[in-house]
């Protein structure tokens, strides 16, 4: 273990006890660094799986399986399956959040970022649509509507994500009136009914299992907003 020596009323401590404490230290490291990798499996898994099917229809065996965690990591991570879904949730939308912020940077002009905003939901479903031959809907809506009367944590959360994008489009929609291109004295409420509008929409296809029906998104939005809207532009 090495020894200890006073020099001047010091203590020195050998360089094996400095070198065991170090090896201590960088387990710990290696510890911690896969415990994040689990985990991150863990939400990517999740987030697939809910999607894809529903959130009843997965067990903690089918995410375990797909992410290739044991159950004992599984719940080293998260204390139940509404955890992770909870959890899944905000990383999803954390991972969406980079994306909202370039399609309304206040550098576009309002109805351009409303467009974009437009094109980009299509265009995400039309990607899922042709990777899963399905249409999946609003992830957060989707789960948020399965268990919003039996799972409080989740529908907070899902009405927190859902609370972010309306204020995205609440912004827009103000610029947009205040250079008198959409009329509305209530932007924040605008906001809200069109965020409907296209959750519903969304909703709709996904029943159907009809990808035609979202090229009724962006003419039924410029509806709402009572403006055509312009042609989108890369932002």
């Amino acid at each position: 273990m090495g020894s200890c020596t006073r020099v001047g009323g010091l203590e020195l401590i050998s360089s094996e006890n400095f070198r065991l404490h170090y090896t201590n230290q960088s387990t710990k490291l290696v510890t911690m660094r896969r415990e994040g990798d689990t985990k991150q499996k863990l939400l990517r898994t999740a987030t697939e799986l809910m999607w894809e099917n529903s959130y009843g229809s997965v067990s903690v065996d089918d995410i375990c399986e797909r992410a290739g965690v044991n159950k004992g990591s599984f719940y080293y991570a998260f204390k139940t399956k509404s955890d992770l879904a909870v959890a899944a949730c905000e990383e999803h939308a954390s991972k969406k959040r980079p994306i909202l912020d370039r399609i309304f940077s206040s550098q576009e002009p309002p109805l351009v970022r409303l467009a974009n905003y437009c094109d980009q939901t299509v265009n995400d479903q039309l990607e899922k649509y042709q990777s899963f031959g399905k249409v999946l809907g609003c992830p957060f809506a989707s789960v948020g509507c399965e268990l919003s009367t039996q799972d409080e944590a989740i529908r907070q959360k899902t009405e927190e994500v859902a609370e972010r994008v309306t204020r995205y489009l609440t912004g827009a929609i103000r610029d947009a009136a205040e250079e008198g291109s959409i009329r509305t004295d209530d932007p924040a409420q605008l906001a809200k009914e069109a965020y409907c509008f296209v959750v519903g929409l969304l909703m709709q296809a996904k029943i159907q299992n009809n990808p035609e029906l979202l090229k009724r998104l962006k003419p039924g939005f410029a509806r709402i907003l009572g403006t055509p809207l312009e042609v989108a532009e890369s932002a």
